[in-house]
């Protein structure tokens, strides 16, 4: 980073590729016709595409390779980095700062993406795991609960040092909606873990451990919505330029708690016996329908910026923009199947996929360019 420092900030990018591995993927899952569980690529081509249809599809398994790999290279090139930075110190003063504290969470959130594009589009391609998808649940419910006790535990920390040192709460942004977010990752990946493992103690208690994240998430996106907004509604202009991505952070907060509920609801038909039909429905149409107006709402607020500084500066805070439209195609392709299974709803989410895409390209040229060079014509700033 410049001048040796680092910014947690930077696992925004491991992220978005990993969302954008996770894009095709739930779009083979719930919009093409293949057997139970989980798409597997024999499944998908048992439909015999031919012509346009089999440069798409194949279109689209190039991306989930592509940025499976750059997913699996970043985070292992931040996360060296993130080592070395922890062991120096550079975290302590970050940590104790209320309004900035919330981006030691992202490493988190990078990490916890991993496992999804591990159980989802790795094994898609992998016939040994699809074999021994079972088996695999164990390891991983380790793995998470390691995470989920490191995050809590952290979470609870920050929530101390907002609480006993209090901040300015006029400097808040959308940014600071991080801490929720960390919590939803935790917990749709732990619900993934109840819904699908068949192994009943280890579902029961990914489901009630993720309870615990849900909760805690749900009670602190509420709250900081209230006061992000008032201070929003209170204020006579816009936000600074690099706060400005961030406005967007309330749709993968609302997709990861809606599929946390809904997969909250495959482990109750599992597990516990129930029928949930409406009950999908509803989750996904009311958290969906609400993306849709605020990705409008939110889209409108930054029509200037995208004018008239996007292309001609670099914040690592422009990562933020991969997250709503990987977010918002992934819970339409949920959409797709539950709600409203459209042709043009199908458009609009495979045009927002090539969107993010071609946005990462766009991000990743320029923060190649702000790391190794001063003369790009950009304003830069890590």
């Amino acid at each position: 980073m410049e001048n040796g420092k680092f910014n947690p900030l930077v696992f925004l990018a491991s992220l978005g590729a990993g969302g954008i591995v996770i894009m095709p993927f739930v779009l083979f899952q719930y919009t093409v016709s293949h057997g139970a569980g989980l798409v597997t690529r024999t499944q998908l081509w048992a439909n015999g595409f031919t012509g346009i249809s089999k440069f798409y599809y194949l279109s689209l398994e190039t991306i989930m390779i592509v940025f499976a790999i750059l997913h699996f290279f970043l985070t292992i090139y931040f996360g060296v980095k993130l080592v070395k930075w922890l062991k120096s110190g550079g975290h302590k003063k970050l940590i104790q700062n209320p309004l900035t504290n919330a981006t030691i969470l992202v490493p988190f959130i990078s990490i916890l993406m991993t496992m999804n594009v591990f159980i989802g589009v790795v094994r898609y391609f992998v016939p040994w795991m699809q074999t021994n998808f079972q088996s695999m649940f164990l390891p991983a419910m380790i793995f998470w609960s390691v995470i989920f006790v490191s995050l809590i535990l952290l979470e609870i920390k920050l929530l101390g040092i907002s609480f006993s040192k209090g901040f300015d709460v006029d400097k808040i942004s959308f940014g600071w909606l991080l801490h929720p977010f960390a919590l939803g990752m935790l917990s749709v990946v732990g619900t993934g873990i109840a819904a699908m493992s068949k192994d009943p103690q280890i579902a029961n208690l990914a489901a009630f451990m993720s309870l615990i994240a849900i909760s805690m998430g749900l009670f602190l996106l509420g709250v900081k919505m209230i006061l992000i907004f008032r201070k929003h509604f209170l204020a006579k202009r816009l936000p600074e330029k690099q706060f400005l991505p961030s406005f967007l952070i309330v749709i993968p907060n609302l997709t990861l708690y809606g599929l946390s509920l809904f997969r909250l609801g495959h482990f109750l038909e599992a597990t516990k016996g129930f029928h949930l039909d409406s009950y999908f429905y509803i989750v996904i149409g009311l958290f969906f329908a609400f993306e849709i107006w605020y990705m409008l709402f939110g889209l409108n607020l930054l029509r200037d910026y995208f004018k008239n500084h996007h292309f001609k500066d670099f914040y690592l805070t422009q990562w933020g923009f991969i997250c709503p439209l990987v977010a918002f195609v992934v819970l339409g392709a949920f959409a797709y199947k539950y709600v409203l299974t459209n042709p043009i709803l199908y458009g609009v989410l495979a045009l927002t996929m090539f969107a993010a895409v071609a946005l990462y390209i766009e991000l990743l040229i320029k923060h190649l360019k702000c790391s190794k060079s001063k003369k790009h014509g950009l304003n830069c700033k890590f």
